[in-house]
């Protein structure tokens, strides 16, 4: 039996997100954009006949909308879904969860991480399939010369500077170290 994909698109402080997901967890985000129509299309790019439900996980919901707003917010209790990704990617997202909010890793320091020291240019690759951006906060991994790297979510480099100084003026502002 097929799970019932559903999604929500709902306002933040920068804009409109996206999620999607089933019972078993969220599968995909969309970073916020200023029309909710794009963060649709964008969100639903893969998807067959999903169901729009206003509360999907409202929780979720509630911790994102809060994050747009200078919150520390972390997200690594949610349950995901990974499915249709390899075994390599899916390990580098799971490494990507534990990276804290406020803190950037390099891709090799990453990659040492999951006990592939020399995995660093494969790590970059798995990431740029994450389908659950803030989520998964590969925003948060940086290049080992302290540039930003890549970005491949919605909003691209500019996108992933902004969130990362979201992160660290909310940090300064809540004084959590």
């Amino acid at each position: 039996m097929q799970k019932v994909i559903k999604y929500t698109v709902f306002k933040t402080k920068w804009g409109y997100f996206g999620l999607t997901g089933t019972e078993n967890g969220l599968s995909r985000t969309c970073l916020p954009l200023s029309n909710p129509e794009r963060v649709k299309s964008q969100l639903l790019i893969t998807q067959e006949a999903p169901r729009f439900e206003k509360r999907l996980f409202k929780t979720v919901q509630e911790q994102v909308t809060a994050y747009f707003e200078g919150a520390y917010v972390n997200f690594a209790d949610i349950p995901i879904v990974l499915d249709g990704l390899s075994n390599f990617c899916s390990s580098v997202l799971t490494a990507c969860r534990g990276i804290r909010f406020g803190q950037v890793v390099t891709y090799s320091g990453l990659a040492k991480k999951m006990g592939r020291p020399a995995a660093a240019r494969a790590v970059g690759n798995a990431l740029t399939k994450n389908p659950l951006p803030l989520i998964i906060p590969c925003h948060r991994i940086i290049r080992s010369d302290g540039q930003l790297g890549g970005f491949s979510a919605v909003g691209g480099m500019n996108t992933k500077a902004k969130l990362l100084k979201h992160e660290q003026q909310a940090l300064k502002d809540s004084k959590i170290k």
